[in-house]
C-alpha cells in the first residue's frame, strides 16, 4: 500500500473519487501515465501495489464515487500497461466483473466501460476469462437501465472470440446450455446472437455441440416476441442446412482417429491445418437431437411442431444407422402429427412416415420391434382416424418383415387389436382384420383368433349386430372361408350360452346365404348329396347350426336335402314357433326370391322330381300367419308351380295329393329299409341320426327358455307382492289430508302434458 501511495500523488487519489466525472477522468489519465513509467522501468511490484490500491480502496468501497473512480483507474492502469497488461489481468478483471452486480446503475455502466477499454488493450488474452465475462454480460443484457444495456451491447460487439485461437468451445458450451432456458427476451436475443456468431467462425465446431442448446432454440420458437422467434428460426435453419451439407457419412470413421491429432496440433499452436481438421471433426449426433425433436413435435405451438417435424424428416433421410435405436420415439412423434390440424404439418408427417417405413433395419442393428409395436398399439386409441390407420399399417409392415419377433409380443397387442374391431371407422376395422389375418396364418394363432372373436361377440352384442357381417365376410376373404366357418362351427357347437349360440348361428347363416364372398361355400354345400367335400362341410356345420331351427332349414335348402328339411319342419313343436322363429322365417322367405335361390325356384318346374321341396315349402307356408307379407309371397310363388311336369305327364291336384301320400308311404318304407341303401341315396349321410341330434339340441333350448321364463315370473311375482304390501301400508295409514286443495272436477282429471294416467 505504501508503494502505491508513494507512486500516486494524494491529489490524484482525491480527484479519483470526486463526484465530478471530469476530475475522475483527469485523475485516471494521471494514473495511466504513472503506470506507463513503472512499466517502462519494469517495476511490476509497484504496479501490483497500485492495482491493489485501486481495487480495495476504491472498487470495493461503500462510496459509489469511489467505486466509479476505481473502475476508471483500473481501465487506465491497463492502458498504461499496454502489451504487459496480460500478466496483471488476474488482479484487474475480478473487481471489474464484480461491479456488474453493483446496486448503482452508474457503477454498472462504468464497469462496462472499463471492461471495454481493458478488452481493447489485452485482446486475445481476454479470452482466458471469457466464461466469467460472458456470464456477466448475459445478466447485463437484461439490465433494468437502458444505458447499462447499451454499454453491454457495445462491449458484446467486440470480435475478441473470432480473433482468438485460444477460445475453448468445450468450456463455453456448459455455460451456454445453462442459460438457454432463460425467459427474458433480452437474454434470449443475446444468446441467439452469440450462437450465430460462434457458428460463423470456421474454426469452431458448433454443430458437434448442437444437442446441448438445440432444445433452448426450439423453446424460443414459441416466444411472444416475433423478433426472437425469427432469430431462433434463422439459427435453426442455418444449422439444419449445415447438417444436410455435412460430410458425416464419409468422414465419421476418420473423425475419431484425427481428433487426437487435432488436440496435439492445437496445443502446439500449429494453426495452418486447423480449418481442415475442424472440417473433418464436424459430426452430427442424430440420436441426442432426435430425443429433443420428438418432445418438441408434441408442442402446443404450431410453429414449433412444424419445425420439429421438418427436422425429423431430414434426420430420417440423413441419419442412417445412428437413428435406428430411436425409430420408436420418432414414430411416436410422427403418428399424432399425421392427423394434425395444420395441413403443412400433416404433409411433412406423412412423408416422414413413409420414409421411415421404407427403411429396412434388423433387430441385430438395434431395431427394437417391441418398442415400435408398443407405440403403434398405443396410437390405436388415438382420437384421429388417420393416426389409427397408420398405426395398423406399421403393425402389418412389422408382421411382414419380422413375423417371429412380432408374434413374441402377441399377448401385448392382441387385446388392443380386438378392441379396435369396435372402432367407428370401417377402414380401421378392415385394416385390423388384415392384421388379424396375417397373425392367423398358422393354425394355433388362427384358432386363438376365432376363439377370441367369438368371446368378443359374446360380450359385445352391439358389435355382432353392427359389424358382425363385415368382420366375418372380410375374414373369409383374407383367410380360407371354409376354414373360418368350420372353426366357428366347432366352437359354437359346445357353446354354453345357448341364447348367444342361437344368435351367432343365425348371423353366420344369414352371411352364408347372402354374401357374394361366400358363393363358393354355397356351391360346395349344393354338392352335399353328391360328393365327399360337400358332405363333409355340410356335416361340419350341422351340429352348431342345430342351435337354430331356421338355420338348419336354410342349410338343408341350400344343400338340397329337401327330404330332411321337411323332416325338420315336421319335428317343430308349438314352443319352437315363437316370434323369433317367425322373424327368421320371414327373412328366409324373402331370400328365396333372390338370385341365390334361383336354382331352387327352377326346380319347382319339376314338381314330380322335387316333391320333397314342395312339401318343405308348403310346410313353411303352413307355419306363417296368413296375413303376413311372407305368407303372401310364398303362396304366390307356390301358385306358379306348374301342374305339368316338363319331363313327365300332366299333373292335377288329385295326382299331387297322391304323390304326398306316396311320400309318406316311402318315408315309412325307408325307415324299414337297410341303412346301407339309405346311405347310398343320401351320400352316406345318416339323416335320421342327425335329426335326432337336432331335436336334442332344440330340447336343450326349450328347457333353457322355460328356466328363463320361470325366473322372470318369479321376479314379477316378487315385485307384485311388494306393491301389494305397500298398498296395504297406505290403507293402514289412511288417506293423506290435502289441505287448501279444491275438489278435482271430471274435466280436471283429463291428462295434460306431463301428467300420468293413474
Amino acid at each position: 500500500m505504501a508503494d502505491a501511495l508513494s507512486a500516486i500523488p494524494a491529489a490524484v487519489l482525491r480527484n479519483l473519487s470526486d463526484k465530478l466525472y471530469e476530475k475522475r477522468k483527469n485523475a485516471a489519465l494521471e494514473v495511466e501515465g504513472i503506470v506507463k513509467q513503472l512499466t517502462a522501468a519494469g517495476d511490476h511490484d509497484k504496479i501490483t501495489a497500485v492495482i491493489n490500491l485501486l481495487t480495495h480502496e476504491y472498487t470495493y468501497s461503500p462510496q459509489a464515487n469511489h467505486r466509479k473512480g476505481g473502475l476508471i483507474g483500473l481501465a487506465a492502469a491497463t492502458v498504461g500497461l499496454s502489451a504487459e497488461a496480460a500478466q496483471h489481468l488476474e488482479q484487474i478483471l475480478p473487481p471489474v466483473i464484480n461491479s456488474f452486480s453493483d446496486q448503482d446503475s452508474r457503477v454498472r455502466y462504468y464497469a462496462c466501460e472499463a471492461l471495454y477499454n481493458i478488452a481493447k488493450v489485452v485482446r486475445g488474452e481476454f479470452i482466458f476469462h471469457f466464461n466469467k465475462i460472458f456470464d456477466a454480460l448475459c445478466k447485463l443484457s437484461a439490465d433494468s437501465d437502458p444505458n447499462v444495456q447499451s454499454a453491454a451491447h457495445l462491449l458484446d460487439r467486440l470480435d475478441i472470440v473470432t480473433e482468438s485461437d485460444q477460445f475453448s468451445i468445450e468450456e463455453f458450451i456448459p455455460l451456454l446450455r445453462e442459460r438457454m432456458n432463460v425467459l427474458n427476451p433480452y437474454v434470449r436475443q443475446f444468446l441467439v446472437g452469440w450462437i450465430t456468431v460462434l457458428d460463423s467462425v470456421p474454426d469452431i465446431d458448433m454443430l458437434g455441440f448442437l444437442p446441448d442448446f438445440l432444445d433452448g432454440l426450439f423453446n424460443m420458437l414459441s416466444d411472444s416476441s416475433h423478433e426472437i422467434r425469427q432469430q431462433a428460426d434463422s439459427a435453426l435453419s442455418e444449422f439444419l442446412q449445415e447438417i444436410k451439407n455435412s460430410p458425416v457419412t464419409l468422414l465419421q470413421e476418420i473423425c475419431h482417429q484425427i481428433s487426437q491429432l487435432y488436440y496435439f496440433l492445437t496445443k502446439l499452436h500449429f494453426w495452418p491445418l486447423k480449418g481442415i481438421t475442424v472440417l473433418l471433426l464436424k459430426s452430427v449426433d442424430y440420436g441426442r437431437m432426435a430425443e429433443i425433436l420428438v418432445q418438441r413435435a408434441a408442442s402446443a405451438d404450431e410453429f414449433t411442431r412444424w419445425t420439429a417435424i421438418t427436422w425429423i424428416n431430414e434426420f430420417v433421410k440423413l441419419g442412417g444407422d445412428q437413428l435406428v435405436p430411436y425409430y420408436a420415439d420418432i414414430l411416436g412423434a410422427i403418428l399424432p402429427c399425421i392427423a394434425d390440424k395444420e395441413e403443412k404439418i400433416r404433409v411433412v408427417a406423412r412423408e416422414t412416415n413413409e420414409e421411415l417405413r421404407a427403411i429396412k433395419a434388423a433387430p441385430a442393428e438395434g431395431f427394437d420391434v417391441g418398442a415400435i409395436l408398443d407405440i403403434a398399439r398405443r396410437q390405436l386409441s388415438n382420437e384421429h382416424e388417420a393416426t389409427r390407420i397408420e398405426s395398423l399399417h406399421w403393425i402389418s409392415t412389422l408382421l411382414n418383415r419380422h413375423r417371429q419377433e412380432v408374434l413374441s409380443f402377441l399377448n401385448d397387442i392382441f387385446d388392443t387389436l380386438l378392441k379396435s374391431l369396435s372402432d367407428p371407422s370401417d377402414q380401421v376395422v378392415l385394416l385390423v382384420l388384415e392384421v388379424h389375418a396375417a397373425i392367423a396364418k398358422d393354425q394355433h394363432n388362427f384358432r386363438q383368433l376365432v376363439i377370441f372373436l367369438v368371446q368378443k361377440f359374446r360380450t359385445d352384442h352391439a358389435l355382432l349386430e353392427r359389424r358382425g357381417a363385415l368382420i366375418i365376410r372380410r375374414l373369409c376373404v383374407l383367410l380360407d372361408a371354409e376354414r373360418v366357418y368350420r372353426e366357428l362351427s366347432k366352437i359354437l357347437e359346445g357353446e354354453a350360452d345357448l341364447d348367444f349360440a342361437s344368435t351367432m348361428v343365425q348371423a353366420l347363416n344369414l352371411i352364408l346365404l347372402t354374401s357374394s364372398e361366400l358363393s363358393d361355400l354355397r356351391d360346395l354345400l349344393k354338392q352335399s348329396l353328391v360328393n365327399a367335400a360337400g358332405k363333409d362341410f355340410f356335416l361340419s356345420l350341422y351340429a352348431s347350426w342345430s342351435h337354430s331351427s331356421m338355420a338348419i332349414i336354410s342349410l338343408c335348402l341350400l344343400a338340397q336335402a329337401y327330404q330332411h328339411a321337411s323332416s325338420v319342419i315336421q319335428s317343430l313343436t308349438e314352443e319352437d314357433i315363437n316370434v323369433r322363429f317367425l322373424v327368421q322365417l320371414d327373412k328366409l322367405i324373402h331370400l328365396l326370391e333372390t338370385p341365390i335361390f334361383a336354382y331352387l325356384r327352377l326346380q319347382l318346374l319339376e314338381p314330380g322330381r322335387y316333391i320333397w321341396l314342395l312339401k318343405s315349402l308348403y310346410g313353411l307356408l303352413m307355419l306363417l300367419p296368413q296375413q303376413s307379407a311372407a305368407f303372401k309371397i310364398l303362396r304366390t310363388r307356390l301358385k306358379t308351380v306348374p301342374s305339368y311336369s316338363f319331363n313327365k305327364e300332366s299333373r292335377n291336384p288329385s295326382t299331387l295329393s297322391q304323390d304326398f301320400n306316396n311320400m309318406n308311404m316311402n318315408m315309412n318304407e325307408e325307415e324299414d329299409s337297410s341303412s346301407h341303401n339309405m346311405n347310398m341315396s343320401n351320400n352316406g349321410i345318416n339323416f335320421a341320426s342327425w335329426l335326432q341330434r337336432f331335436q336334442q339340441k332344440q330340447h336343450q333350448h326349450r328347457l333353457h327358455s322355460k328356466t328363463q321364463a320361470r325366473s322372470f315370473s318369479r321376479n314379477i311375482s316378487i315385485s307384485s307382492k311388494e306393491v301389494k304390501e305397500a298398498e296395504k301400508a297406505e290403507e293402514v295409514r289412511g288417506p293423506t289430508p290435502e289441505l287448501n286443495r279444491p275438489p278435482v272436477s271430471r274435466s280436471s282429471r283429463k291428462s295434460g302434458p306431463g301428467q300420468l294416467h293413474l
